[in-house]
C-alpha cells in the first residue's frame, strides 16, 4: 500500500455570502480556517482519492466537474474521487435553495483549481505506508425531530410542552478512524467519522469549519502541525449538537463547537494508540448511480406557491415565502418533466475498514442499517458526498411532517428513498468482503 496526502485552506472572501440558512448572511470575517484535505490510496491496481471538504454541501455538477478536473490532472479516474463535505453551516455559498443568493461561482472556480493542485500533491506524494483503523464511541449528536400529541413533528421544540410525546428518531454515538503512517511512523493522514450537523455556530455571520475544524486543530496539537486530518460526517440529517431533552436547551455555541471538538480528538487519538498497522490491507471500491423518483408538488400546492410568488415578500414572511417559491416551485419546475434524481453512492473498502457514501442528507436511521448489515470490523457512513440531494427522512418523518420531511427542492425523494439506499450500499459494502 501506497498512501499520500494533502490540505489547502478554501476560505471564502469577507463580503461572501454564507450558506445553512433560509436567510442571507454576508461573511464579516475569518473565524477559523476552511481546509480541504486529501487522502491517496493505492495498492498499484486500485486508486483511490478521498477529500474532505469544510463547505455545506456541492452542487452535484460540480462535483462531477472536479473529479473530471482531477482525473485529467492525476490519472485517478473521475469516479475513484469521492468529495466529502463537512456540512458547516458557516462557509461559502457552493449550493444555494434561495432566490436571493446565488452560488457563489468565483469561488467554486477558485476551490476546482486548489483541490486540482492538492490531488496532484496527494498523489505526487504517495510512498510506502501502513494503514490502521479503529472503533470506538464518542456521542456528540442527539436527535432533533420532536413529536407532538397531535401528530405533526417538528425540527426542534420544547420538551417540557405537555403535549411533548418523545423524539421521532434515534442518534448514532459510534466513532470510527482510518489512518496512515509512513515508514519512518510519521503520519501522512487521518480520516475520523462521527455523526452530527456541524451547526454548533451555524447563525454566525463568519467563517468557521465548526467543530470538525476544531477537532482538527486539537489533533494536529498532537500528531503535527501539517497532519491532513479528514472529517467524514455521518447520517446526520435528523442529528444536532443539541440535546432536545434538557430543559431548556443551552446554545452556547462557542462552547460546545469546543467541546465537540475535544471529544472527536480525544476518541481518535485513543483509537490510533490502541490500531494494528498493516502494510498490504486489502483495497477495493465500488459505486453505483442510483435512480431514484421525485416528490413532485400537487396541483394545489404549485398553485399556493405561485400566488405567493406574485404576493412576493412583502404579504408573505420570509419563512413561507422560502418554502413555497424557492422551496416547492423550484421542485416543481425542475423536476415536473422527468421527477427522478441520480444519486452516485460509494463503497470503500482498505482492510477490515468500511466506507459508505452517498449524496444526502441521510437520516441517522438509515446510517445505523447500512453499519449493522457490513461485514466490516469498522463502518463509516458519509453522506453530502459527490453532491447533494437533499434531506432523505424516514417514514415516520414523512407522516409527522415538518421542515426536513416535507417535499421541497431541498427534500425531494421519493418516501421510500433511504431504504433503497440503504439497499445499495449493504449490497456494495458486502461485494467488497466476497470479491
Amino acid at each position: 500500500m501506497k498512501a499520500g496526502s494533502a490540505s489547502r485552506v478554501i476560505n471564502c472572501q469577507i463580503g461572501d455570502d454564507l450558506c445553512g440558512q433560509l436567510h442571507r448572511r454576508i461573511c464579516d470575517r475569518i473565524r477559523d480556517d476552511l481546509e480541504a484535505n486529501l487522502l491517496y490510496l493505492t495498492d498499484g491496481k486500485e486508486q483511490v482519492l478521498l477529500a474532505s471538504l469544510d463547505l455545506a454541501c456541492s452542487d452535484t455538477p460540480d462535483a462531477r466537474a472536479i473529479g473530471a478536473a482531477i482525473e485529467a490532472a492525476t490519472g485517478v479516474p473521475a469516479r475513484n474521487v469521492i468529495l466529502c463535505d463537512t456540512h458547516t453551516h458557516t462557509g461559502p455559498n457552493t449550493f444555494s435553495p434561495l432566490h436571493d443568493v446565488p452560488v457563489n461561482e468565483a469561488y467554486v472556480g477558485r476551490l476546482r483549481l486548489a483541490l486540482v493542485d492538492a490531488a496532484r500533491e496527494a498523489v505526487a506524494s504517495a510512498r510506502p505506508a501502513r494503514i490502521g483503523w479503529g472503533g470506538g464511541t464518542a456521542r456528540i449528536g442527539y436527535n432533533r425531530r420532536m413529536c407532538w400529541a397531535d401528530g405533526t413533528h417538528t425540527m426542534y421544540g420544547d420538551a417540557t410542552r405537555p403535549d411533548f410525546t418523545g423524539l421521532e428518531g434515534p442518534d448514532d454515538p459510534s466513532h470510527a478512524v482510518l489512518f496512515a503512517v509512513d515508514e519512518d511512523g510519521r503520519h501522512i493522514a487521518v480520516a475520523h467519522h462521527n455523526t452530527c450537523h456541524a451547526t454548533c455556530v451555524e447563525g454566525a455571520t463568519f467563517a468557521s469549519a465548526d467543530f470538525p475544524g476544531e477537532a482538527r486543530q486539537r489533533l494536529r496539537e498532537s500528531l503535527g502541525d501539517n497532519v491532513p486530518v479528514l472529517y467524514l460526517q455521518g447520517a446526520s440529517g435528523d442529528v444536532s449538537p443539541w440535546n432536545m431533552l434538557r430543559a431548556p436547551p443551552q446554545y452556547d455555541g462557542e462552547q460546545r463547537l469546543r467541546e465537540v471538538g475535544a471529544f472527536l480528538a480525544q476518541e481518535t487519538l485513543r483509537l490510533m494508540r490502541e490500531a494494528r498497522l498493516e502494510a498490504s490491507p486489502v483495497l477495493r471500491h465500488l459505486f453505483e448511480d442510483v435512480p431514484l423518483a421525485v416528490r413532485i408538488p400537487t396541483p394545489e400546492q404549485v398553485a399556493k406557491a405561485r400566488q405567493a410568488q406574485a404576493d412576493g415578500e412583502g404579504k408573505v414572511d420570509r419563512w413561507n415565502y422560502v418554502l413555497l417559491v424557492d422551496g416547492l416551485l423550484r421542485l416543481y419546475e425542475i423536476f415536473k418533466d422527468h421527477p427522478v434524481d441520480a444519486l452516485a453512492v460509494h463503497a470503500l473498502r482498505v482492510g477490515d475498514f468500511a466506507l459508505a457514501t452517498n449524496p444526502c442528507e441521510l437520516y441517522c436511521q438509515y446510517g445505523l442499517d447500512i453499519k449493522r448489515r457490513s461485514p466490516a470490523a469498522v463502518t463509516a457512513v458519509a453522506e453530502l458526498a459527490d453532491g447533494v440531494s437533499g434531506y432523505c427522512p424516514t417514514i415516520p418523518a414523512i407522516m409527522g411532517g415538518g421542515y426536513s420531511s416535507d417535499p421541497t427542492y431541498w427534500c425531494r425523494l421519493e418516501p421510500y428513498a433511504g431504504y433503497k439506499l440503504v439497499e445499495v450500499s449493504a449490497r456494495l459494502v458486502n461485494r467488497l468482503w466476497k470479491a
